[in-house]
């Protein structure tokens, strides 16, 4: 699924997307970590993955994986 970065906190690695139908979630420091990515920037477009493949609309729902298309697919980056 993507989304665009809503917010970001450089320091603590956490921040927000916005879905396409304009629901927040959040993201914790280890769903960017989980795709090895060292920044992210508020627009930018990112595929996520949602906690325990939970639909993204439900209350509660959190984002488990934060990535780039090409850039950390899979792999954990150095």
């Amino acid at each position: 699924m993507q989304a665009s970065v809503h917010t970001y906190d450089l320091d603590a690695r956490t921040g927000e997307v916005l879905l396409d139908t304009g629901r927040v979630l959040p993201f914790p420091a280890a769903a960017v970590e989980a795709s090895g990515l060292r920044h992210l920037r508020v627009g930018q477009r990112v595929s996520i993955e949602v906690a325990d493949g939970a639909d993204p609309e439900t209350a509660g729902a959190t984002v488990s994986r934060v990535w780039i298309v090409g850039i950390g697919e899979g792999e954990t980056i150095a």
